[in-house]
């Protein structure tokens, strides 16, 4: 009786959530009735994501992304996640797979247990945060696919609200940075990595063939506060609109105070954003903050970082990693409430074996279909 009257309660947040103005007011499927011996089992393995360029920034060069694809059943339904590990998080696939064997969900009555299971998850180990996402990934489609909702209709976000998404320019020699430009035809906004000695010359060479506004990346590259204003005037002056990261995560927070003071640009912290407890940590030394499922843990946590800069009245950045079309579709659902939008990560990779969130025009256009709104591709 206990479980029918909390799976009941879980979809009566459905009803108020479908007639909230501005949703998607499309019918869904009924939450269905489940089996009273339901469980959920964890399935997962590992992934390689093959870059159609060699992807360069302030610290290293690579051309794949070692990944974790997860699966989570109950009752005849699955729900699919993602952990991206790329080498500078720490994070690989053996750790990843010595994670996720640890986690053991079927002592739990169903998903929507949600606050519980991922908090027990996360009490699992220290770190690990892109497996953590790949467990809160597949729980959160699971159990918008059980109550045949979007999770932005359950946050009560409108899709419609979801901004241009940037597409990313890694670090290369001019002929290569000419040819990227001119494949990113689509998108309204570049993001420009920088924090080498070419900046410039990055600049520059895209300035040549493109007039678009950019944001610019300088991935903790920058050690002087005083040349990184320098820099960052001079590239107000090149329409650059937002400077992510200018100095190493372990600066001390005045340096960053002291450069987001007198900054024409905004500045937003990425590396030095990890998880909940650091945006009031940055609350007053930059702008604002980069929120991605991998730092974050996934979707629980990024939803409550989002909701608490926005209270404290920091800007809003939405990134990712170089992802599936899985772990881009499950952020994607946050986009309508954000600043910057930089979710190119599946379109950085040749071999997506998903589809999902689209970007048309440039813009997140974000799935409909019930959970995260993603399928396997055929």
């Amino acid at each position: 009786m206990t479980d029918r009257r909390d799976f009941f309660k879980s979809t009566a947040l459905l009803g108020a959530c479908v007639l909230a103005p501005g949703l998607d007011l499309q019918v869904r499927p009924r939450p269905r009735a489940r089996s009273p011996k339901a469980r959920m089992t964890l399935t997962y393995k590992p992934f390689t994501a093959t870059l159609r360029h060699v992807f360069t920034i302030a610290m290293s060069s690579r051309t794949t992304t070692p990944e974790m694809l997860t699966e989570i059943a109950y009752d005849g339904v699955v729900g699919y996640g993602e952990a991206s590990m790329p080498p500078y998080l720490g994070e690989t696939q053996e750790s990843c797979a010595a994670f996720l064997a640890k986690v053991d969900l079927g002592k739990y009555a169903h998903p929507f247990e949600l606050e519980t299971i991922l908090a027990d998850v996360d009490a699992i180990a220290p770190g690990n945060s892109a497996a953590k996402a790949a467990v809160d990934i597949a729980l959160h489609d699971l159990v918008g696919r059980l109550m045949g909702q979007p999770w932005y209709n359950i946050w009560g976000f409108n899709p419609t609200k979801a901004p241009y998404t940037s597409f990313t320019i890694g670090i290369d020699t001019p002929d290569v940075v000419r040819k990227k430009v001119q494949e990113a035809a689509e998108y309204k906004v570049l993001k420009v990595k920088l924090g080498r000695e070419n900046d410039h010359e990055m600049i520059e060479t895209i300035r040549s063939v493109t007039d678009k506004p950019l944001t610019a990346d300088a991935n903790q590259g920058w050690k002087d506060r005083q040349k990184a204003l320098d820099e960052i005037a001079w590239l107000k002056e090149k329409n650059v609109v937002v400077v992510e990261q200018p100095f190493s995560k372990e600066t001390p927070l005045a340096d960053f105070a002291w450069l987001t003071e007198r900054s024409p640009l905004p500045i937003i912290a990425d590396e030095s954003c990890q998880r909940l407890q650091d945006v009031k940590k940055l609350y007053g030394a930059v702008t604002g903050v980069n929120i991605k499922l991998m730092k974050s843990t996934g979707m629980r946590e990024a939803h409550k970082m989002l909701v608490l800069a926005r209270s404290l009245g920091m800007k809003v950045m939405l990134g990712c990693m170089t992802e599936t079309s899985c772990a881009i579709s499950a952020a994607s659902h946050l986009a309508p409430m954000v600043d910057w939008a930089d979710l190119d990560g599946a379109l950085l990779i040749s071999n997506d074996p998903f589809v999902g969130t689209t970007v048309v025009d440039g813009k997140v256009t974000v799935s409909t279909t019930p959970g995260i709104g993603v399928a396997k591709r055929a």
